[in-house]
């Protein structure tokens, strides 16, 4: 029986199968268009975002949810006591990134101090898929009965292992977002120039540089085939018509009808800009 709840944010970008066939709560970021804002997932969905960056002149700006939100979701985990819930297991994205683990940490405490059950807030260090699978992770050692102490040493255990590389399709978004200049813009997009990000550490790092589109997809490939052996392999893209490409380039090494495809989202989606393409495992402990 099940007694830990999970819940996290909605940068997880977890498809929502299996959201709710592991009963994850997400707590939802917000996404500002201008005056106009959002709530993330619920209000516009990833399709909707990218149409909406495509008119844009300006980046969109995310908001992390506030430590209220947070303690909604923890009461709505809590109500399901009757049914044996004895605490929860919070896992959200990288404090390197954002605000909201601090929001969920300062919402646990406040929980707590009310006579809530139990809360365990984690730093995942990372963010879509990456933490999609911490979350899914946590959520199947809680399925085996497990209690919070083990579901969350699992969930440490697990985040040192975890690694995320995205493959970006166009410099215009960190043009937009000031990150890098205009000439080096244009000059990246002359010669075809596609990033590579490394999210492992908490941070986003530029790791490579390749010249075209099919070559950064390879690249991510060849990550999976550095490491045998590895785990809950997953894919994420933004609205990217050659998602299959990649998934056939993946099933050379891994089983393609194991690979777990999440839409990537606004947290990410917002600086990586659109079609950027996502590989997440964790290496085998």
């Amino acid at each position: 029986m099940t007694r830990i709840r999970i819940v996290t944010d909605s940068s997880c970008d977890l498809p929502p199968a299996l959201e709710a066939q592991h009963q994850i709560t997400i707590v939802p970021l917000t996404i500002r268009f201008g005056s106009e804002e959002f709530v993330d997932r619920k209000d516009l969905t990833p399709k909707d975002f990218w149409r909406r960056c495509a008119a844009a002149s300006v980046l969109p700006e995310t908001a992390a949810p506030s430590p209220g939100a947070f303690e909604e979701a923890f009461r709505n985990a809590a109500a399901a006591a009757g049914e044996g819930i004895e605490g929860i297991v919070c896992i959200t994205l990288s404090s390197g990134l954002s605000a909201t683990f601090q929001a969920a940490e300062l919402a646990a405490r406040n929980f707590s101090a009310a006579g809530g059950i139990p809360v365990r807030v984690i730093d995942s260090r990372t963010l879509t898929m990456g933490l999609g699978n911490l979350c899914l992770s946590a959520a199947r050692i809680a399925e085996e009965g497990k209690g919070i102490d083990e579901v969350a040493a699992a969930v440490e255990t697990r985040i040192p292992t975890t690694r995320t590389y995205a493959a970006l399709d166009t410099l215009e978004n960190l043009k937009k977002g000031g990150r890098i200049g205009g000439a080096q813009a244009m000059l990246g997009s002359m010669l075809s120039i596609k990033p590579i990000i490394d999210i492992t550490g908490g941070q986003v790092e530029q790791e490579s540089k390749q010249r075209t589109r099919l070559k950064s997809l390879r690249y991510l490939a060849d990550k999976v085939r550095e490491h045998p052996g590895i785990e809950n392999l997953a894919v994420m893209h933004g609205d990217a018509p050659d998602v299959d490409q990649m998934l056939d380039l993946l099933a050379e090494v891994y089983p393609r009808d194991q690979i777990v495809v999440g839409d990537l989202g606004a947290v990410i989606g917002a600086h990586g800009g659109p079609r950027t393409m996502g590989i997440t495992f964790q290496l085998p402990g």
